[in-house]
C-alpha cells in the first residue's frame, strides 16, 4: 500500500510542477503581459492614460500589424463592470475607452486571432505599480514570487 501512496504522490507533484511551468508569466518588448493566441502572441499593455493597447507578434516575437485579431475587454471594477472595445491605430489595437479608476480589480480579455477562431479568455489582475525585481508593471511581473 505504501508504494502505491508514494507513486500517487509523485505523480501529483509532477503534474503540479508541469502545470506551474506552463502558467509562467511572459512579458513582451513593451513590458506588457503576453497573451498566447496560438500562432500569434498579443501583448496587453496599460498606457499612461489608462487605455489598453494590444500589440501583435508572430511566434518568434516579431511585431506584426494587427489585422484579423478580435479583442474585447471587461474591467470588473468595484464601481461596476465596464466593457472596452478596440480599434486599430497604427498597427496596434487600442481601447476606445479607459479603464476605471483604481486597481486591484480583474480585467477579462477575450481574444481571437481571427474572427472565425475560438475565443480565449484571460483574467488579469490590474496592478499598475512597477515590480522592483523585473521592472515590469505588476500585472506582467515575471519574477518567480
Amino acid at each position: 500500500m505504501k508504494p502505491l501512496i508514494h507513486l500517487v504522490t509523485l505523480i501529483a507533484v509532477a503534474a503540479t510542477t508541469a502545470l506551474a511551468a506552463e502558467s509562467k508569466v511572459k512579458a513582451g518588448p513593451r513590458k506588457g503581459l503576453i497573451l498566447d493566441l496560438g500562432a500569434k502572441q498579443a501583448e496587453f499593455y496599460v498606457e499612461k492614460d489608462r487605455t489598453i493597447s494590444i500589440a501583435v507578434y508572430d511566434a518568434a516575437m516579431k511585431a506584426q500589424p494587427a489585422t484579423t485579431e478580435v479583442i474585447t475587454a471587461t474591467a470588473e471594477a468595484p464601481s461596476g463592470k465596464v466593457k472596452l472595445e478596440f480599434e486599430n491605430k497604427g498597427g496596434k489595437l487600442v481601447s476606445t475607452g479607459k479603464l476605471p479608476e483604481g486597481e486591484g480589480y480583474q480585467v477579462v480579455v477575450q481574444a481571437k486571432p481571427a474572427p472565425d477562431a475560438k475565443t480565449k479568455n484571460f483574467r488579469i489582475k490590474l496592478e499598475l505599480y512597477i515590480c522592483k525585481g523585473c521592472s515590469n508593471p505588476e500585472y506582467a511581473c515575471t519574477c518567480d514570487e
